[in-house]
């Protein structure tokens, strides 16, 4: 009886031992919450997150705001468990975040291109529907990395001209350029700066995502370019869903009169160069917080419209169903001349 009691004792204090360390063990799952949100219409900084050169702007009043979404990698069980019980967060599987096979480096780098092409496809959508037709295109370098083969060759600013003697006008075109030359072996870039052209040799590397493929190591982006400036600076911030936002504060800085009419608007949403809304994820707590914000109208790409209706509705902003910009400014006037009027619901 004795050994008996012994070794059930063992056995539930060995059981014990592997549950508390079973807890901390981490598990492969990401927490999404609310993030900050970012008044389009304002400063980050001290600086204006658009600023318009060239062209007459016009005061606004209220917000713009795009809101974002928070990640929480590397959970282990109890902090998973505890942000599942937690209704203002979402628990999702990591893959769904970072693709198998990828990296946290290589996501956070299609991240920020993917915003850099959106502040361009905002700018083209937002001139688009003021009937402002682009000049011009061209790539600009928007960032060289610590210890890339292009640092102290190339900087944020260069527009990328050729590839050993072949124009390019898009980053398309310079990846394929580029995909040209054997890694490991030089490549003669044109460029501009200031207006001014120059050449430099710059010897490639495996890409990240490819091997056999050679990079520069630069992060560019498609420029369309107009007869004025528009500048957007936003930092720290990842993903192609702030583009709605960015456009609709573009907008309203290049017309008369106040868009919002002195109401705080959040919103949520990727955008073409024609003006088309699509679906982002994380929707829920780009919701969220909005409300915290203070937002009355949060606009919603149409695709997300089902899971943005599981929000709690207790002090939510109204959600506006979106399919493109023009109704999305269309939905944002009647609101301001009239909270009540009628506008595509979620």
């Amino acid at each position: 009886m004795a050994r008996r009691t012994q070794t059930l004792v063992v056995t539930s204090v060995l059981a014990l031992v592997l549950l508390v360390v079973g807890l901390w063990l981490p598990v492969p799952f990401v927490t999404l919450a609310p993030g900050p949100v970012t008044d389009t219409l304002g400063s980050v900084d001290g600086t204006r997150l658009i600023s318009i050169e060239g062209r007459r702007t016009y005061p606004t009043s209220g917000r713009l705001e795009l809101t974002t979404v928070e990640e929480t990698p590397k959970l282990n069980l109890l902090s998973a468990l505890g942000d599942w019980l937690d209704s203002d967060r979402a628990v999702v599987p990591t893959e769904l975040i970072r693709p198998r096979g990828s990296t946290q480096e290589q996501v956070q780098q299609e991240n920020a291109q993917a915003m850099l092409d959106s502040q361009d496809q905002a700018t083209a959508a937002a001139l688009g529907r003021l009937g402002i037709e682009p000049t011009g295109h061209a790539i600009a370098v928007y960032t060289v990395p610590a210890g890339s083969p292009a640092t102290d060759r190339l900087t944020a600013g260069d527009v990328i001209t050729q590839v050993n003697g072949v124009a390019v006008t898009s980053q398309n075109q310079l990846r394929a350029e580029v995909g040209k030359v054997r890694p490991g072996t030089p490549a003669t870039v044109g460029y501009k700066r200031d207006g001014r052209p120059a050449t430099v040799t710059i010897t490639t590397r495996p890409a990240t995502d490819d091997p056999a493929r050679a990079m520069i190591g630069i992060t560019t982006t498609d420029k369309r370019t107009y007869p004025f400036t528009v500048k957007i600076r936003l930092s720290d911030v990842g993903g192609p869903s702030a583009g709605l936002m960015f456009a609709m504060g573009i907008v309203d800085l290049l017309t008369p009169g106040e868009l919002t009419g002195g109401k705080t608007i959040a919103g949520t949403g990727t955008i073409t160069a024609d003006g088309q809304v699509g679906p982002i994820g994380g929707i829920q707590q780009k919701v969220l917080g909005a409300r915290a914000s203070g937002a009355t109208v949060f606009l919603v790409p149409a695709a997300n419209c089902a899971d943005a209706r599981g929000v709690d509705s207790a002090n939510a902003p109204r959600l506006v169903r979106v399919d493109t910009l023009d109704g999305a400014l269309k939905a944002v006037d009647a609101l301001r001349t009239n909270p009540a009027a009628a506008v595509p619901s979620c």
